[in-house]
């Protein structure tokens, strides 16, 4: 666990695509959900693991909470600095190792980022470290997408496909599947200027747990399982929930 390594790709790299990251990721019923518990469970210190662009964390700071955002991707951060009320908003550069112990009431990590831990070494590592930063009691909230629904078995050209107008030109986006074995699925996103011809091939892997996985994967490093829900408005996960959204407390315990 010691030789952890971000997993990042050039979506969050390269500063022309890390630009139209809200565009492709606006705030919506996710962004929602997490400010409605953030202010239901009166949180004032929180924490935004692979916090992005800081869509959502920026809006949490706006209620005078002291917040963190943390990354490991140095384009995102320098966009997330640039944006209104930024500077409400402590900006960490680093993973789930920088957060130390703030003693923090609520953790959150959002956009599926709970997938980019590849390795099960690596995601215990990462909920040992938010089980640390929190004070007991404190909830971590995140969401994973759902495998019963196959998801991926969409991700293809016909099915993807995006035309975009940017400030770099017109911009053409899909997505094709490579591999899908084992709960891992590898991806490339073609990103073609179209005006140039560039075409910005990015290549992601996600991991993809089952329920059960996660919920052990909770419970053997401390936290305790509160709720879990098949969508952003509380409907209980079945087969075909798109999503499993996960809220957990840290124990008194380890």
């Amino acid at each position: 666990m010691k030789c952890r390594e971000p997993n990042v790709d050039l979506h969050y790299l390269d500063p022309r695509l890390v630009a139209l990251y809200d565009t492709d990721n606006p705030h919506g019923a996710d962004t929602d959900f997490y400010l409605r518990l953030a202010s239901k469970i009166g949180a004032q210190r929180i924490i935004d693991l692979g916090c992005g662009t800081g869509l959502l964390t920026r809006q949490l700071a706006v209620s005078d909470w002291w917040v963190v955002g943390v990354d490991p991707a140095p384009a995102m951060l320098a966009f997330a600095r640039q944006q209104p009320q930024a500077e409400r908003v402590e900006w960490r550069e680093g993973d789930s190792r920088v957060l130390g112990t703030p003693q923090a009431d609520l953790a959150l990590m959002t956009g599926n980022v709970a997938q980019v831990f590849l390795e099960d070494d690596d995601w215990a590592a990462a909920l040992s470290d938010l089980h640390v930063a929190l004070a007991v009691g404190g909830v971590l909230a995140f969401e994973s997408r759902n495998p019963e629904r196959r998801e991926w078995e969409t991700w293809h050209r016909d099915a993807t496909f995006e035309r975009l107008n940017t400030p770099d030109g017109p911009l053409e986006t899909w997505l094709d599947v490579t591999h899908a074995s084992q709960g891992r699925v590898s991806m490339l996103g073609h990103n073609v200027f179209t005006e140039t011809g560039e075409d910005l091939v990015v290549g992601s892997e996600l991991r993809f747990r089952s329920h059960e996985e996660l919920i052990t994967s909770l419970t053997d490093v401390g936290f305790g399982i509160e709720h879990i829900y098949g969508d952003w408005l509380g409907g209980p996960v079945t087969p075909t929930s798109p999503i499993m959204v996960f809220v957990a407390r840290r124990l008194d315990r380890r």
